[in-house]
């Protein structure tokens, strides 16, 4: 295996462990484990664990700035089309449904930003997904409502609210205005989880 492959299975790692249970609760160890190498060959690589979660952090942010240029540079985007919110939605849920871990982490990294380095990550990177938004043509105003729903969507699915819907009135009625037509195709894909 090559010096990027196995940089690649640890980074992979890394987005698998830091995702189940964030900066804090992750040891370069566990890490380390996940990958099948050893502790200190990832602290050799990546230094702390600190550069190793921003690493991570980072990827799955940019997948989400990728994912949202993808669609933009597709073909002209009219910022007054429901079509075309529709569509640049419908790919950050086809992400963010494709990649639990990477949802996890991105959640991580902001409620993680007591600590000082990943707080201005989730920063920058936070104002840099509000960019790419506002690069459609849109008003500040409909970006933030775009990113706004977004979290919602990344809240209720870090905590697996379709598949528990019906157990409670409002969650339900919360379920059917942020999913929509998507919420029984949800609610089979994420199944009970506890």
């Amino acid at each position: 295996m090559s010096a990027e492959d196995r940089r690649e299975l640890v980074l992979a790692a890394a987005m698998r462990a830091f995702g189940a249970t964030g900066y804090a609760g992750t040891t370069t160890d566990a890490v380390a484990r996940e990958a099948g190498v050893s502790q200190p060959y990832v602290v050799r690589i990546f230094g702390t664990k600190l550069e190793l979660f921003l690493e991570v952090f980072d990827r799955s942010t940019r997948q989400i700035m990728a994912g949202f240029q993808e669609v933009i540079d597709a073909r002209p985007f009219d910022p007054d089309s429901d079509d075309d919110w529709e569509r640049l939605g419908l790919r950050y849920t086809e992400l963010v449904l494709g990649d639990r871990a990477m949802l996890q982490v991105m959640m991580h990294g902001f409620a993680a930003s007591g600590e000082p380095t990943i707080g201005a990550r989730a920063r920058a990177r936070m104002g840099e997904i509000f960019d790419v938004v506002r690069s459609t043509g849109c008003t500040d105003d409909r970006a933030r409502d775009f990113v706004a729903q977004g979290m919602l969507l990344n809240v209720m699915l870090a905590m697996d609210a379709p598949a528990h819907a019906a157990e409670d009135d409002g969650l339900t009625a919360l379920n059917a205005c942020a999913f929509g037509d998507m919420l029984p195709m949800l609610r089979e894909q994420q199944g009970p989880t506890g």
